[in-house]
């Protein structure tokens, strides 16, 4: 009996085979989609002093700032070629060789950089309460983020280490490795694969995907929407722990995700193992993992300063009693910003 799984054969990345329709664009769509709607709802149910008109356009600066921060860090940080540095006009053509491909290459870090900053903007040229919002959108993003990540897996990209875990998945287009290797034949010999006399083999790898998904998706979302939301005391509490929970997830994630080929180990203080695709030790550090704990760091000084500044207390700008149908009105939500003035 064979130790590992086989990558889905149905699984195609295009919705319908000919057309530039890809399943990783709608997971996008869908992970937007949600954001917005569990936004949306936070504002609605405890009466947030956000019209929808302002709540609507916030939203949509957040996005273009994640699409052009994501873009601009896929192609700069993560692409040690400098294609795109000595093609700057390039970075946005979703063509290639005369090819539709799409902007392929979106890094997750970027993404948060772009749309905090878009964000930020916006809601300072408005004069609005930036924290207030983070803290809404933030609750709802990780659940968005999953889908994303349910995309990537559709794709067949950004597989994780190899392994022979029962569950290990063979992705057709992961790295192969000479046959002739110790390591390779060992690992054959423990999952029961027959190898060739010679060439190139696919070895199970970890769905690295799947964790991300369910790890930095579903679970802190839970942890985000049921706990830390309904504790909340601050404004600005919210996106700390959201700062602070993917962050501590994705790095220990990052060790079952094999580096970027290209990159390696930005920090290397153990042994590298005859492939970056196999974990050898926990003092080997991949670009993912020297960022999240960037995101880490971040969180506790936003939370720390955040907390010192409003001497972990606030009057409560959420009012969750149920009030009349009035109480969604222009005329109420700007009396309750005009009553909140001084929460930044």
């Amino acid at each position: 009996m064979l130790a590992y799984l086989n990558f889905p054969q149905w699984l195609k990345p295009e919705i319908i085979p000919g057309l530039p329709v890809r399943w990783y664009g709608l997971m996008y769509l869908v992970a937007f989609g949600i954001a917005y709607f569990l936004m949306m709802r936070q504002i609605k149910e405890n009466n947030i002093s956000f019209t929808e008109d302002e709540t609507l356009n916030i939203f949509f600066w957040s996005i273009i700032g994640l699409l052009i921060g994501a873009r601009v860090l896929a192609t700069t940080v993560y692409d040690p070629s400098h294609y795109y540095l000595t093609r700057p006009w390039l970075i946005f053509w979703p063509f290639r060789n005369g090819q539709f491909t799409g902007l392929q290459g979106m890094s997750y870090h970027g993404g948060v950089i772009g749309a905090v900053l878009g964000s930020v903007i916006y809601c300072r040229v408005k004069k609005l309460q930036w924290f207030q919002f983070a803290d809404v959108l933030s609750a709802g993003i990780p659940l968005g983020y999953t889908f994303g990540r349910l995309g990537n897996f559709i794709n067949g990209e950004l597989w994780g280490r190899v392994t022979a875990k029962p569950w290990g998945m063979i992705f057709p287009h992961a790295q192969k490795f000479p046959v002739s290797a110790d390591w390779v034949q060992d690992i054959a010999a423990e999952i029961g694969m027959q190898l060739p006399q010679s060439g190139l083999v696919n070895l199970p790898r970890h769905p690295s995907q799947l964790y991300e998904a369910l790890f930095e998706g579903i679970i802190l979302w839970v942890f985000l929407w049921f706990v830390i939301r309904r504790r909340k005391k601050f404004h600005g509490s919210v996106f700390s722990f959201y700062l602070i929970g993917y962050g501590v997830v994705r790095f220990f994630i990052e060790y079952l995700r094999e580096p970027d080929r290209d990159l390696g180990f930005v920090l290397q203080f153990g042994d590298a193992g005859p492939t970056p695709a196999l974990f050898n030790s926990f003092l080997n550090f991949s670009t993912g993992q020297i960022l999240c704990a960037l995101m880490i760091i971040g969180g506790v000084i936003l939370y720390t300063v955040r907390k010192k500044q409003t001497g972990n207390s606030f009057e409560p700008v959420e009012d969750n009693s149920k009030g009349d149908a009035s109480a969604g009105s222009r005329s109420t939500k700007n009396a309750i910003r005009k009553k909140r003035k001084s929460i930044k």
